[in-house]
């Protein structure tokens, strides 16, 4: 197989994780990521929430999806003070402990409105109030007045983004925001690239899932599952990356950033399906972890697994450090190797396999 990540894929990745594509307002990431894979893909279709699907051979019966989630996390204005302060409401898992002092972006029609996350000076600050948290969290725009913030196009409902953007950190540690889960779509656009560069034939229809509003409890997943109605589906998305200071191993389980994707057992994996995608890694010598989930896997993994009678499903993770943070970290050769391990899984489905245990 040829270099995984090249010049031209890493340069999108940039592009893509750069961009902005909070819950429920995804499309401009959509259109970056479709563009990308257009050339590699025989045809695509979108639903009515901004979900993309490009499809390798579409006349194919027996339908195989992998699958990222497309959306990060963010903030909606929730209430604008007369003296021109913004307060906010969660859109997904947004971190209230990191919020003081950084840049964001309110996104309006009339444009992109800088604000920050003001903070008082530790000097002025009771002890009882050191804490952030929803109720004492806001931005400031640099107006006086409310009607100074609703001249700028800002209103209750308007979506705010953290405005950090991608950096790579001692060569190989991709580093930004929203890699939660758009790493999960780059892999997944990398496995179009590389089907069609290796000209792969695969025996049934690939269907390439960008799925929206994972971040608000599988939204897009279960949307696009019903339209799809697939045979199996191999889902990517990011796992805690539990060697770093302050997490309990005991509760979170050993996972370490650079020893491979992680592979999860639980109650909506299929496991005959694990199984072979097992063999896949070792046969490739690709290196792998283990982790296991209690009832849910808490991605679109359980989306799929649950439609339409029940689809055989796997989930394929990216060691992560500092979830919903804008310092999310994860090292260039998991990706790779997770790109990978997605392929080589692919090339060992049959056409019309039956994953049943009893049959």
């Amino acid at each position: 197989m040829k270099k995984i990540i090249n010049a031209k894929s890493q340069k999108f990745l940039e592009k893509y994780l750069n961009n902005t594509s909070p819950t429920g307002f995804e499309l401009e990431g959509q259109k970056i990521w479709l563009d990308y894979v257009k050339p590699y893909i025989d045809e695509y279709f979108t639903d009515n929430y901004g979900t993309v699907v490009g499809v390798i051979n579409p006349k194919a019966k027996y339908k195989v999806v992998i699958e990222a989630h497309a959306d990060e996390i963010s903030w909606f204005v929730n209430y604008i003070t007369k003296d021109g302060f913004i307060y906010l409401r969660r859109n997904g898992g947004s971190d209230h402990m990191i919020a003081p002092s950084k840049r964001v972006n309110i996104h309006t029609d009339k444009g992109m409105v800088k604000a920050v996350f003001g903070w008082p000076a530790i000097h002025t600050r009771h002890e009882k109030d050191d804490a952030p948290s929803m109720k004492n969290i806001c931005l400031d725009a640099g107006c006086s007045t409310k009607d100074e913030v609703e001249a700028m196009g800002v209103h209750v409902g308007c979506v705010v983004t953290f405005e950090d953007e991608f950096i790579i950190l001692n060569k190989n540690r991709y580093c930004g925001r929203a890699l939660d889960n758009r790493m999960g779509g780059f892999m997944i656009a990398e496995i179009a690239r590389l089907l069609k560069e290796e000209k792969t034939k695969l025996p049934f229809a690939l269907y390439i899932v960008n799925a929206v509003q994972e971040e608000v409890g599988l939204r897009g997943a279960q949307m696009i599952a019903q339209k799809i109605k697939p045979d199996v589906a191999i889902v990517t998305d990011v796992c805690h990356d539990t060697n770093t200071p302050m997490i309990n191993k005991i509760v979170q389980g050993d996972l370490k950033s650079g020893d491979g994707p992680v592979l999860t057992y639980g109650p909506a994996v299929q496991n005959n399906l694990l199984k072979q995608i097992i063999k896949a890694a070792e046969k490739n010598k690709i290196p792998f972890q283990r982790a296991a989930a209690s009832r849910a896997t808490g991605t679109d993994t359980d989306a799929f697994a649950y439609s339409n009678e029940g689809v055989p499903s796997a989930l394929i993770s990216l060691p992560l450090r500092y979830m919903h943070t804008t310092v999310e970290m994860c090292r260039k050769e998991d990706v790779e190797n997770a790109i990978r391990l997605i392929y080589h899984s692919l090339t060992t489905i049959k056409n019309n396999q039956d994953f049943r245990y009893i049959k």
